[in-house]
């Protein structure tokens, strides 16, 4: 059985008919990639599992439970973790105040250290600037701290949106490499990528976005050989 599923599902941005009938699913385990254009409604999607967008219609299942109307921290406590485009830090707090809100939900304090250090064992960097504030760090280590932020939470499923944006070409082999290295380990992840090719590179699966609608789903060999993908999404 799918750990996610959408059915059907319908998103508004007020008049904006955004979503038009996503159907979807990601396996445990699996890196499934969403590719698409500019404004086709790759990150909506995300929104809209996370809660930050409510559907008009459709369901989305998570482990077979309905968590189509949850709350996003009550996603978040579910065992969904959602890195926004962007980042989205807290620019004034220190990076370990940003990790310690990523463990709003954990009470024990063992187990939020050993999330830490897991975190600093994946991101070095982030570790050398534990005191630092996040909004003076560079744009790549402030993805490492949103990364970062979201695995405080222990989530079962890890959604990125744009990990790559504005990134230097060094700094975006790193982070595919880390998210390589979290999947390898089990981690289920959704991710929102406009570097096409990058993201199936290391994907399992992939759906392809325009205007709010799938348009295609293969895998990743599937799709970096189809002509019209190659054409829109990798030339």
């Amino acid at each position: 059985m799918p750990i996610l599923e959408l059915n059907n599902v319908h998103a508004y941005y007020g008049g904006i008919h955004a979503l038009k009938g996503i159907t979807l699913h990601v396996n445990q385990g699996e890196i499934v990639s969403l590719i698409g254009s500019n404004g086709a409604g790759k990150s909506t999607t995300l929104k809209t599992i996370s809660g930050g967008v409510k559907p008009k219609a459709g369901t989305i299942l998570l482990n077979g439970q309905n968590i189509t109307t949850v709350q996003p921290h009550e996603t978040v406590i579910s065992g969904i973790a959602h890195v926004p485009e962007g980042r989205k830090i807290f620019p004034r707090l220190t990076v370990r105040e940003n990790l310690e809100m990523g463990a709003f939900s954990v009470k024990d304090k063992k187990i939020i250290a050993e999330r830490m250090e897991k975190v600093f064992q994946y991101f070095p960097r982030v570790k050398e600037r534990v005191n630092q504030r996040g909004g003076t760090m560079s744009g790549g280590e402030q993805q490492m701290l949103a990364m970062g932020r979201a695995l405080m939470s222990g989530p079962n499923i890890l959604m990125l949106d744009e990990p790559s944006m504005g990134l230097a070409p060094i700094i975006v082999e790193q982070i595919f490499s880390i998210i390589k290295e979290l999947n390898e380990t089990g981690m289920t992840v959704l991710l929102v990528e406009q570097n096409a090719y990058q993201a199936l590179q290391i994907a399992n699966r992939g759906y392809v976005i325009q205007t709010g609608e799938i348009k295609m789903t293969g895998t990743n060999v599937e799709l970096l050989g189809d002509e019209q993908i190659k054409e829109a999404y990798l030339a």
